[in-house]
């Protein structure tokens, strides 16, 4: 089937620079890429969890100008 699409000009460069490195036609490339995108299918895999920490509460009341500048200057 024949049909239209916008494609970014980064990637469609990209697209032709592996075109020609492969000896392979853009629209098998841009098929195989569906078919694998396709294939996947379904929701994307969950991400790991963030890692935890304690930070054990704040070292320097923020709101207190004098004390955060001796904190960030090491004093």
């Amino acid at each position: 089937m024949k049909t239209t699409l916008n494609i970014d000009d980064t990637v469609m460069a990209s697209l032709r620079r592996e075109a020609a490195r492969s000896g392979r036609t853009m629209s098998e490339l841009v098929e195989t890429a569906l078919r694998q995108l396709l294939r996947r299918g379904g929701a994307p895999s969950p991400l790991p969890p963030l890692p935890c920490f304690d930070s054990r509460g704040a070292l320097v009341d923020v709101a207190d100008r004098d004390a955060l500048y001796r904190a960030m200057e090491g004093r």
